[in-house]
């Protein structure tokens, strides 16, 4: 039972993390700018653009914020060049980090994040001291409804390496060349596909103690929070 209760609270913290990042206009923006340095800048041939953009429209995002989005991932604005950044680091109980990041001054962003890494017990890792702990695979998140046994007939069929079913949310692993294609598999038979991205999937999973699960929360917390950050990933148990 008190597994099950850790598992319920970092799932509702998790929950409260998702819903504020999913309200921020920079991050959308951010997500969107990502796809389209990715995939190109046409919706229709990049799924990845696609998604961002219908997830940033629930939101109501401006239709011109959206635009300046995608031409600052395809270098049409000119100015500063966009970089994608990965940092790594370790948080309070020796939990690994990565911390994507789309910036315009990696200077000031490298600072920024060393510096929120430091003043919240964790610390900066140099040149692969924490990726390689971690393995890059294609992740499918998706919502389903009823009896699950058409949708794992089909993730099966697709090339799912492993699936997880719970509470009507399912997260799919799959190889990077059947991500899409298997995408689109489910969308065309009527599952809403929340995100299809390429993530950093942590090897090992670690459990912490009270006290240093809630300093590692604040921490991955505070590094979802800040503005050139994309993704945070950790081998945290039951953050991912």
């Amino acid at each position: 039972m008190s597994g099950h209760s850790k598992w319920a609270g970092i799932k509702h913290k998790k929950a409260l993390v998702d819903a504020k990042r999913g309200s921020n206009f920079t991050k959308i923006a951010n997500m969107i700018s990502v796809a389209a340095r990715q995939g190109g800048g046409d919706a229709g041939m990049n799924p990845n653009l696609r998604l961002s953009i219908e997830k940033a429209r629930s939101l109501n995002m401006p239709k011109d914020n959206i635009e300046r989005a995608i031409k600052r991932g395809t270098g049409e604005l000119g100015g500063a060049v966009t970089e994608e950044l990965l940092y790594e680091g370790f948080g309070p109980g020796n939990i690994c980090i990565l911390v994507e990041v789309l910036t315009d001054n990696r200077n000031r962003s490298g600072a920024d994040v060393r510096l929120l890494f430091i003043k919240n017990g964790g610390r900066f890792a140099e040149g692969g001291g924490v990726a390689y702990q971690f393995t890059s695979t294609g992740v499918i998140r998706l919502a389903y409804t009823g009896d699950t046994s058409n949708l794992e007939e089909l993730l099966i069929e697709g090339g799912a390496d492993d699936y997880e079913l719970e509470d009507g949310t399912a997260v799919v692993k799959v190889s990077r060349d059947a991500l899409h294609p298997l995408r689109e598999q489910l969308e065309q038979v009527g599952y809403k596909v929340d995100s299809a991205n390429v993530e950093h999937v942590p090897n090992t999973l670690v459990e912490l103690n009270e006290e240093d699960e809630e300093k590692a929360l604040k921490l991955l917390d505070i590094l979802e929070g800040y503005d050139d950050v994309t993704a945070v990933y950790t081998n945290l148990a039951g953050y991912a």
